[in-house]
C-alpha cells in the first residue's frame, strides 16, 4: 500500500496510490496519517478498503509530506562506504546520528529555499524510514516489525552551516525546506528487501548520484537496534539512512545549489521528487 497526504501545506489530507497511479482520498476513513495511523491494525484496515471506492484526487493537487506530525526526525551520517570514501572519513564503528528539526519536512515537490547567506547548499538521496510501532531495546532480527514504511527523502545540507558555525551538523540539516519527503509512504510489505533499492539524483538533468542501498554500512535493521538501545522511537518518527556517493561536496571543484536549479532524485519503487531551488 502507497499512503500519501494531499493538499496545501498545513491543509494536507490522508489519501492512497492506487494501482493506475491514481491518488483516492482516503478523510472518509482516516483523520489523517501520522503516528497513531501507523499500526499493523490500522494499516490491514486500510488496506481492506476497495480503492475504487475512495474518491479521486485531481492530479494536479499538491503532494505534502506522507506522514504528519512527526516526533524525531533523526538521520545517520556516513552510512555508505563509498559515499565516505568520497569525503576522506573513516568507516564509523557506530552510527554516526544527528537531527533534523522537524519544521524543515515539506513536500516532495515543494522549493528548496536557501537561507540567507547560504553559499554551499547540498543534496543528498536518502531512504528513510517511518516507525509504525513503539520501539525500545529491539533486536535487529526483530526491528523491521517495528516499520511502518519507507520514503525517499532528500536531506539536504548547508556545509558551511553544518560545519562552519561550531557545534553539531543539525544547524546546516534544518534549514527551512530542507527535509523534502514523498511521494509516498510504501508499507513494508511493499519494500521485501531495504537494502536492495537502486537510488539516484540529478541536478539540471545531470545525473550526480547513482547508488544502491547495497552500500550501507549500517543496515535499516541494525541502525534501529542502535537507535532503540539509546532512547525509545515512536509511531510516526523518522529515521533518513544516509546517502551514496555524488554529494556536491565531494566533487573537485565541489559544486552546490543555487537558485533556478532543479533537483531530481528517486528510490527504486518508492517514486520520484523534484524540487526548484529559489533564494529564501
Amino acid at each position: 500500500m502507497r499512503l500519501l497526504r494531499f493538499g496545501p501545506a498545513g491543509g494536507e489530507r490522508p489519501g492512497l496510490l492506487d494501482t493506475d497511479g491514481n491518488m483516492r482520498d482516503l478523510s472518509g476513513h482516516l483523520s489523517d496519517i501520522d503516528g497513531a495511523a501507523l499500526s499493523d491494525e490500522n494499516l490491514a484496515r486500510l488496506r481492506a478498503i476497495d480503492p475504487a471506492s475512495l474518491p479521486l484526487v485531481d492530479r494536479e493537487s499538491r503532494i505534502g509530506p506522507p506522514v504528519a506530525n512527526v516526533g524525531k526526525f533523526m538521520c545517520i551520517g556516513l552510512n555508505y562506504s563509498d559515499h565516505a570514501a568520497e569525503t576522506g572519513a573513516a568507516i564509523p564503528e557506530h552510527p554516526i546520528l544527528f537531527m533534523k528539526a522537524t519544521s524543515a519536512i515539506v513536500g516532495p515537490n515543494d522549493d528548496i529555499a536557501l537561507p540567507r547567506g547560504s553559499t554551499t547548499t547540498d543534496w543528498e538521496v536518502e531512504l528513510a524510514v517511518v516507525i509504525g510501532s513503539r520501539a525500545k531495546y529491539v533486536s535487529a532480527e526483530r526491528a523491521l516489525d517495528h516499520v511502518a514504511g519507507y520514503c525517499v527523502a532528500n536531506d539536504v545540507s548547508e556545509r558551511t552551516f553544518q560545519t562552519g558555525l561550531s557545534g553539531q551538523w543539525t544547524k546546516g540539516k534544518s534549514c527551512d525546506t530542507f527535509g523534502p519527503i514523498g511521494p509516498w509512504l510504501a508499507t513494508r510489505d511493499e519494500v521485501p528487501d531495504p537494502q536492495n533499492l537502486a537510488m539516484e539524483l540529478s541536478v539540471n538533468g545531470r545525473r550526480m548520484q547513482d547508488g544502491s542501498t547495497r552500500t550501507m554500512i549500517f543496515s535499516v535493521a541494525r541502525i534501529i537496534e542502535h537507535l532503540s538501545s539509546l532512547f525509545t522511537l515512536h509511531p510516526g518518527d523518522i529515521i533518513s539512512t544516509g546517502t551514496p556517493p555524488g554529494v556536491g561536496l565531494g566533487m573537485k571543484p565541489p559544486v552546490y545549489l543555487k537558485p533556478g536549479d532543479v533537483v531530481e532524485l528517486a528510490i527504486a519503487g518508492l517514486g520520484r521528487q523534484r524540487q526548484k531551488v529559489v533564494q529564501g
